[in-house]
């Protein structure tokens, strides 16, 4: 005991610390660290399990299903993803929802300006969409954040934000909008 008192103060104030750190950095992996790369090595031998399921279910000689396993041409494909898009026809019902979301996030919609854009040899319509809005930023944040999650196809080409003075509450932003269509 003498002996390890000795060797304390022989340390100083910065050597303590350092051993604390230490010794802290050591309970800290036996509690922590230790216990999640058990729990990462058990989700790896279960990815493991379901992929060698997943091959025995394609695999038409164990009784899986042969369509299952079968990659698509390039041609497939390309027709998956156009019609991933809705169709040009719908695009009263995204403004709609559009309304529903600024109605449901308390975000002010003011006169918004549309316009179709079929370009020559694509396969997709640009339909853009000028939707000047106003409200909190929060507010506008969640309309944006809730707008992309409902419409999957739409993407924001634009934001413009502007605060008639550092009191005000509201802004005022003018979104450029995108949404993409299948003709």
């Amino acid at each position: 005991m003498p002996l390890l008192r000795w060797q304390l103060e022989r340390l100083g104030n910065v050597g303590k610390i350092g051993m604390g750190l230490m010794l802290a950095a050591g309970i800290y992996y036996f509690l922590v660290v230790m216990p999640q790369a058990t729990e990462l090595q058990q989700l790896k031998d279960r990815a493991v399990m379901l992929q060698a399921q997943a091959v025995a279910k394609n695999n038409p000689s164990e009784g899986g299903d042969a369509e299952a396993g079968k990659k698509m041409s390039g041609d497939q494909a390309l027709q998956v993803f156009y019609d991933f898009f809705p169709q040009v026809d719908s695009s009263p019902f995204w403004i709609r929802e559009l309304v529903r979301i600024a109605k449901k996030q308390g975000v002010e919609l003011s006169s918004s300006e549309y316009r179709l854009i079929n370009e020559k040899d694509a396969r997709l319509a640009r339909y853009e969409m000028v939707l000047p809005i106003r409200g909190k930023y929060s507010q506008i944040r969640a309309f944006i954040a809730d707008a992309l999650e409902a419409v999957p196809a739409m993407a924001i080409s634009a934001i413009a934000m502007k605060r008639e003075n550092t009191s005000m509450d509201k802004l005022e932003v003018r979104l450029e909008i995108n949404l993409y269509m299948n003709k």
